[in-house]
């Protein structure tokens, strides 16, 4: 109960800080993308500012022998780039780019009682589901052979 508390509140969070930093407006996001135009750097301030409390709180906590609620670090061990990570790093910019949503700012939004959040969320949940299901038909189909 106490990992799904501290998760909620960290949810949170983050979730007002997107709020908060205006990253949760579509118009926002988009306008950082449209250099020629109506550029809006603020988006890069954000990122900037995200990085250096990620890079202080990466040493402080991998410092620790294991994290306060876990028994155990879950850190990624590829370093790898394969067709796979590329391709979905493509999508996932190029649906942020249409939309002015990312994950990070689409699912604060749906708080704001507008409809553009649900439509991006509705999309997202489908593109998720789309993609285990080919997964899981090509599994089948090499299993198969």
């Amino acid at each position: 109960m106490t990992k799904i508390l501290v998760s909620f509140l960290i949810g949170l969070l983050f979730g007002t800080g997107i709020v908060i930093s205006g990253m949760a407006n579509p118009a926002k996001i988009l306008n950082f993308f449209d250099i020629a135009g109506t550029w809006d750097p603020s988006l890069a301030f954000v990122m900037g500012g995200a990085l250096v409390v990620t890079a202080i709180g990466y040493r402080l906590v991998l410092a620790r022998k294991h994290p306060l609620l876990a028994e155990g670090f879950s850190l990624p061990t590829r370093r790898d780039l394969d067709a796979r990570l590329l391709g979905g790093a493509a999508v996932f910019g190029i649906g942020w780019g249409i939309a002015g949503f990312c994950p990070g700012g689409g699912i604060p939004a749906l708080g704001l009682g507008r409809s553009e959040p649900i439509i991006f969320f509705v999309a997202m949940l489908a593109g998720m589901l789309a993609v285990k299901l080919l997964e899981t038909m090509r599994s089948r189909t090499a299993s198969a052979t």
